[in-house]
């Protein structure tokens, strides 16, 4: 199977490289054959014309030289009878050929310019949304993100992990839109949550600066649902700000809703904290609302619960969140119009050291350090789930 298609690309390429020339024998037959067409000199200027949209400086350089050897071919066919039209057929063939050659120039400069822009926009994105699939702080952690416009891999989805003295801390989040102020406010999101997570005991507190510094930048009607986790021996504790509750996955599968509803970031959100129990073995999943509010062509929302429950049954956090990823598109049976972000965390067994190589993968990189000593409790927390 490979093989015929690699032959098929094979034949079509040179079917494209032999494409400009077949145009300039069609243009010129006329003329030279039956002397039928007196201008046909400058209609051979088609063929540098459509080489320069589809090929390079050599190759179109190569075809407006054999159009313009071909205009003495169409004079002989008229007797060599040199009259001024034709001269000015010449002129018009010779010049514009000469202005494709430097249109193709200046085409190849432009896509390698293209290309180097693109290059660098991708690397941003990945310092933006870095992929995480490594062992922090005795939790496994593994992420996926998948954002439907062509060519991007950042959206409105936000999300960082970050190891630190409080303990492994989460932030998930969703910011409407896929422009480039949607990935301005990204950038914000994250540059907050990376510049105070490791100085901010309180995850409250952690919230509140988060929004404070973002705040400025948000249009009147901007705002960031987010979700902000911390683990601990035993638990997780979460403050959620107008975000999708996350899943707590084990012997049941269970939303984590909070006690009482917060407004998105900067709205002036007056967060919650509140705790879950974990049991060895439970799975936590955090996800954008591509996931939650995806829907197939009869308009019937993804099962969640039992989807969610089934896909993470799977052993390995990769695999896991491939088959999620592929219920989701199944049951949409169609490309998805919002990008969804997937945080999947696991405490261990066993404390860990800090960049350890889980199950998912080695370990991730850039994520940030921090001490290692156990969290102790958070005075004034709400329930536990």
């Amino acid at each position: 199977m490979a093989i015929l298609k690699g032959w098929r690309e094979r034949r079509r390429a040179c079917a494209d490289r032999a494409l400009p020339w077949v145009v300039c024998s069609a243009l010129a037959a006329p003329g030279v054959l039956a002397g039928l067409w007196t201008p046909a000199a400058a209609a051979l200027l088609l063929a540098p014309l459509a080489a320069c949209v589809r090929f390079g400086v050599r190759q179109t350089a190569a075809v407006a030289c054999g159009a313009v050897l071909l205009a003495p071919a169409v004079w002989a066919a008229h007797g060599f009878t040199a009259t001024p039209h034709f001269f000015l057929d010449f002129l018009a063939l010779t010049a514009g050929s000469v202005l494709t050659v430097r249109a193709a120039a200046r085409h190849a400069s432009d896509t390698a310019a293209l290309a180097s822009v693109t290059e660098v926009a991708r690397a941003a994105e990945g310092a933006i949304l870095r992929p995480v699939a490594a062992h922090l702080g005795g939790v496994e952690v593994c992420t996926q993100h998948h954002c439907p416009v062509q060519g991007a891999t950042v959206g409105g989805d936000v999300y960082d992990i970050a190891h630190t003295p409080y303990g492994l801390r989460v932030l998930i989040g969703d910011v409407c839109g896929h422009d480039l102020t949607t990935l301005r406010i990204t950038a914000e999101v994250i540059g907050a949550f990376r510049d105070r997570v490791y100085v901010t005991p309180q995850l409250s507190d952690l919230v509140r600066t988060v929004d404070a510094r973002i705040s400025p930048v948000l249009g009147p009607e901007d705002f960031v649902t987010a979700l902000f986790a911390e683990f601990a021996p035993g638990e997780v504790r979460l403050a959620n700000c107008g975000h999708p509750a996350p899943l707590r996955v084990g012997r049941q599968t269970k939303l984590l809703e909070p006690p009482e509803h917060t407004l998105p970031l900067g709205l002036g959100p007056v967060p919650a904290v509140y705790r879950a129990w974990l049991q060895p073995g439970d799975r936590v999943l955090f996800y954008t609302d591509g996931l939650s509010e995806a829907r197939d062509a009869g308009g019937t929302d993804f099962p969640l619960l039992d989807g969610v429950a089934e896909a993470l049954g799977e052993p390995l956090p990769a695999d896991a969140l491939d088959a999620l990823y592929a219920r989701l598109t199944g049951h949409t049976q169609e490309p998805l119009t919002d990008d969804v972000a997937f945080v999947l965390c696991q405490p261990a067994d066993r404390p860990s050291v800090l960049g350890e190589a889980g199950p998912c993968g080695p370990a991730g990189r850039g994520v940030g350090a921090g001490g290692g000593r156990v969290p102790r409790p958070v005075r004034g927390a709400g329930p536990r789930c």
